[in-house]
């Protein structure tokens, strides 16, 4: 449960500079904020893989790319549920998508498969 938490406050981050960074991505209210990274992250975690499976053969096809329009679909997804996160088309999600996908990326070097923070120690001697 703590690994999922930290995991949604990376992703909240993560939409938070995505919203500064990218025009026509925005969120309104902090409380707004958490409701949807909570939310991206059940997305992430049911629905994602459906998708990828279900778009497997394009995504070998275009060598991994396709994956992008997937995470795309996932972030626009969130904002389609949500009333106080609007995106004004696809660039925007695909161009948010890619802040998400990289703040997580980043994070997830400090943030263990357990969801703790990872602490490396060097051989003494």
């Amino acid at each position: 449960m703590i690994g999922f938490l930290l995991r949604a406050v990376v992703g909240a981050f993560g939409l938070w500079l995505a919203s500064r960074v990218v025009s026509g991505f925005s969120i309104s209210t902090t409380q707004t904020l958490l409701i949807a990274a909570l939310l991206l992250g059940v997305v992430n975690a049911f629905i994602r893989p459906i998708a990828i499976v279900l778009t497997f053969p394009i995504t070998i096809i275009t060598l991994g790319l396709f994956l992008l329009v997937v995470n795309t679909a996932m972030v626009a997804l969130v904002a389609w549920f949500l009333p106080n996160f609007s995106i004004t088309g696809f660039w925007p999600a695909f161009f948010g998508a890619i802040v998400v996908s990289l703040v997580s990326w980043v994070a997830s070097w400090f943030i263990g498969s357990r969801g703790g923070v990872e602490v490396f120690r060097g051989k003494a001697g």
